[in-house]
C-alpha cells in the first residue's frame, strides 16, 4: 500500500469521489469551493440512487398519491368534482405520472451535474475501483481503463435492494423498488413484501392510487423499529383504507400465475396470496463488492458496510466513506452530512461531526412519521431520565378546519431540566413541523422556551408549543 507523501499536504489536493448521490456530489461541491482538485467518478448518473430510483421518484409518485387523496377527501370540506351529492371517480393516468417522475428525475440530474462541471468538478461516467490508497481505476461503458492518482478519496457507493432467490425481481409483476417507474396502468392488486419504510411508503401510495394492497410483514406490526403509537396510528389509517396487514407473516417466494396475468407470494406457513403484482421491499445491500477495498486495505463490516469514525474516515487514514455504504443511517441527509464532514477533515477545516442522536427522519406515508432525538423505547428502557407529553392532531383547531382525522405530536424532555430530548410528529407535512422539535434538540431548547415562543393562531404547529406546556416544571418541582 501506498502512503500519502507529506509534501502533497502543501500542494492543491487531488480528491476523487467513488459515486454520485448526496454523499458524493455533496462533497466534491464542497471541495472544489476550497480550492481542491475535485474528480467525481458515477457509473449510472449523477445523483445516483436517490435522485434516480429512490428519493427524488418516489417522493414524486407519493406526491400524485397525496394529491388524489385530499381530492377523494374533499367532500368533508364541501368540495366535489361533478354534480352536488354523487360520487365522482377520479382517474388516473399512470403512465403520466411516471413520465413526468421520470422526466423529473432526469432534470434534477442534469442539474446537479451542472452544478459540479460549474463549481470546477471534473466529473467521469464510469466504475471505479480501488488500485491502492492512492490510486483509482476507471472503467468506462465501452471497457476502456484509466487511473486517477489521488490525496484523498471519498467512497459514495450507496445500495441497491435486496433480493429474494426465489422471488427474483423481472421488472413486468415482481418488482424491487426501482422497477415500479416503469408501469404504464396502477397494479390492480398490489402485493408489498417488507413493513418497513420502503414497504409503508410504498403501501400507503399505491393503496391512495387505488390499488388494493396487502402488506406482508414478517414482524407482530408495521415499521417495527418506529415509534409505537406512530405504527398504530399507520395501521388504523392503513385498516380504515382498505390495505390488509398480514403481521408475523413471512414471504418465501413469488411466482407467476399459470395464466401469467398475476403472482402468488407464498408464505412460510403454506398461505398463498394472490395479486396482480408483488413489490419486494426487504432491506438493502451496500455497492461495496468489487470496489477494491480489500487491496487499499479499507475494514468492512460482516454485513458489507464500511467502517467509518465520526467524520467519516475509514480504517484508512487517507480514505472516507459516505452513506448507505457505512450503514450509519439510509437518509440522503446523512450522506450528504458524511460527505461534508469528511471534505473538512480531509482539508483541516473546522469539523462538526456527525451526532446520529439529532438526526431528523421523516417516513412519507399518509400520514407522515417524522422524529427527532431519543425515543419512547429510550425511556421506557432507563437509557435516559426523560417525561414526555402527548396532543392528538384531530383536536387542533387548524387541524380540525383542514379536516385532519389522524396524528399526534409528542415532545420528550430531560426530568431535571426540561431540555427538549426528542420528538415525534405524526400528519400531514410532518417533515416540515418536525424542524422546530429538531432545532430545539440541536440547540438544547427547554420545553418552557419552546412553550413561550408565539406561534399563529390557528396553526398546527402551535400544538408544538402546547405539548411543551404540558411539560413544564413548576418551582416546586
Amino acid at each position: 500500500m501506498k502512503d500519502v507523501s507529506e509534501n502533497n499536504e502543501t500542494l492543491t489536493p487531488e480528491i476523487v469521489v467513488i459515486g454520485g448521490g448526496p454523499g458524493g456530489y455533496e462533497a466534491a461541491l464542497v471541495a472544489a469551493h476550497t480550492g481542491a482538485n475535485v474528480t467525481l467518478i458515477e457509473e449510472h448518473g449523477v445523483g445516483g440512487s436517490a435522485v434516480l430510483t429512490d428519493v427524488v421518484p418516489s417522493k414524486t409518485l407519493i406526491a400524485s398519491a397525496d394529491l388524489m387523496g385530499r381530492i377523494t377527501e374533499g367532500a368533508q370540506l364541501g368540495i366535489t368534482l361533478g354534480e352536488p351529492h354523487e360520487d365522482t371517480a377520479i382517474n388516473v393516468d399512470f403512465q403520466l405520472v411516471n413520465e413526468r417522475l421520470r422526466n423529473l428525475v432526469k432534470q434534477q440530474s442534469r442539474d446537479i451535474r451542472t452544478g459540479l462541471e460549474s463549481a470546477g468538478v471534473t466529473v467521469i461516467e464510469g466504475r471505479g475501483r480501488l488500485i491502492d490508497n492512492t490510486t483509482v481505476e476507471v472503467t468506462d461503458s465501452t471497457g476502456a481503463t484509466q487511473q486517477i492518482s489521488a490525496t484523498y478519496i471519498l467512497l459514495a457507493v450507496g445500495c441497491h435492494p435486496r433480493e429474494l432467490p426465489t422471488a427474483a425481481p423481472d421488472g413486468k409483476r415482481i418488482l424491487n423498488w426501482t422497477q415500479l417507474y416503469q408501469l404504464d396502468e396502477v397494479p390492480e392488486e398490489l402485493i408489498v413484501v417488507g413493513s418497513g419504510v420502503t414497504g409503508a411508503e410504498f403501501a400507503s401510495a399505491y393503496n391512495g392510487l387505488g390499488s388494493k394492497v396487502t402488506l406482508i410483514s414478517s414482524r407482530d406490526r408495521v415499521l417495527p423499529g418506529e415509534d409505537e403509537d406512530a405504527a398504530s396510528t399507520l395501521e388504523r389509517v392503513f385498516a380504515r383504507r382498505g390495505v390488509t396487514v398480514m403481521a408475523r407473516s413471512r414471504a418465501e417466494g413469488a411466482r407467476y400465475t399459470d395464466s401469467g396475468d398475476g403472482v402468488i407470494v407464498s408464505l412460510s406457513d403454506g398461505t398463498e396470496v394472490r395479486g396482480s403484482h408483488v413489490l419486494i421491499a426487504v432491506g438493502s445491500i451496500p455497492n461495496t463488492e468489487n470496489l477494491g477495498l480489500e487491496a487499499a486495505g479499507v475494514h468492512v463490516q460482516d454485513s458489507g458496510h464500511i467502517k467509518v469514525d465520526r467524520v467519516s474516515r475509514t480504517s484508512v487514514h487517507n480514505i472516507y466513506a459516505a452513506g448507505d455504504c457505512t450503514g450509519v443511517f439510509p437518509l440522503a441527509s446523512v450522506a450528504a452530512k458524511q460527505g461534508r464532514t469528511a471534505v473538512a477533515h480531509m482539508l483541516g477545516d473546522t469539523v462538526r461531526p456527525l451526532r446520529v442522536h439529532k438526526v431528523a427522519a421523516n417516513i412519507f406515508t399518509s400520514p407522515e412519521i417524522a422524529n427527532v432525538g431519543i425515543s419512547e423505547a429510550d425511556i421506557a428502557e432507563g437509557k435516559v431520565q426523560a417525561e414526555s407529553a402527548m396532543i392528538s392532531l384531530p383536536t387542533n383547531p387548524r387541524a380540525k378546519m383542514m379536516s385532519v382525522q389522524d396524528g399526534f405530536i409528542k415532545i420528550f424532555s430531560r426530568k431535571d431540566s426540561g431540555t427538549v430530548l426528542g420528538g415525534v410528529v405524526v400528519g400531514p407535512r410532518a417533515s416540515e413541523l418536525i424542524y422546530p422539535l429538531t432545532l430545539a434538540v440541536d440547540r438544547k431548547i427547554t420545553v418552557d422556551e419552546m412553550a413561550d415562543t408565539f406561534t399563529i393562531y390557528p396553526s398546527l404547529s402551535g400544538s408544538i408549543a402546547e405539548v411543551a406546556r404540558r411539560l413544564h416544571h413548576t418551582t416546586e418541582d
